[in-house]
């Protein structure tokens, strides 16, 4: 009698936990794109419903100082889908969002857990989107699950490279 009684109030504590205390790892491939003029891409990665309603924005990769044609952030609407679902109403820079181009190679995103605690559980995709000057535009789609542990992968064919998302618990 004295076991049940104990895994009844276990049950009942782990009810009054949050549900999810995971971080949400992105792993994101710039591939080298051999041109005279190489530019490195412009790139937004954000979560959103699967019904294309975005959620929250989790990186923007773009020039933060200004030069002789300006500030960066004039061509942020180049990465035409974040921008339309989202990015024109973000104020930049924003504090843990914003940051500079990447140079090619692997780069990563990691969000912990507590910066989505108000995400509920469910049904997601990641976008990763990237623009380049003089380039192309390309968005890689992933779909993943909040609330479990899980991990999805999905390729790009000329701006972007393998991306990756892994939900730890």
């Amino acid at each position: 009698m004295r076991k049940l009684t104990l895994a009844v109030t276990a049950a009942a504590s782990a009810i009054s936990a949050p549900a999810f205390a995971g971080d949400l790892n992105v792993s994101i491939e710039i591939p080298r794109v051999s041109g005279a003029s190489y530019h490195r891409p412009y790139v937004a990665v954000w979560i959103e419903r699967p019904d294309n309603t975005a959620v929250r924005t989790l990186a923007v990769w773009y020039q933060q100082t200004a030069n002789q044609e300006g500030d960066g952030k004039d061509w942020l609407k180049d990465m035409r889908t974040w921008w339309r679902r989202g990015g024109r109403a973000l104020t930049l820079p924003a504090d843990g969002v914003s940051s500079a181009t990447k140079a090619p190679g692997r780069h990563s995103v990691t969000v912990p857990g507590a910066r989505l605690s108000n995400l509920p559980a469910g049904d997601y995709v990641l976008v990763v989107e990237a623009a380049r000057e003089l380039g192309g535009r390309e968005a890689v789609r992933v779909p993943f699950r909040w609330g479990s542990a899980n991990t999805a992968r999905a390729t790009g064919a000329t701006e972007l490279g393998a991306v990756s998302v892994a939900v730890t618990r």
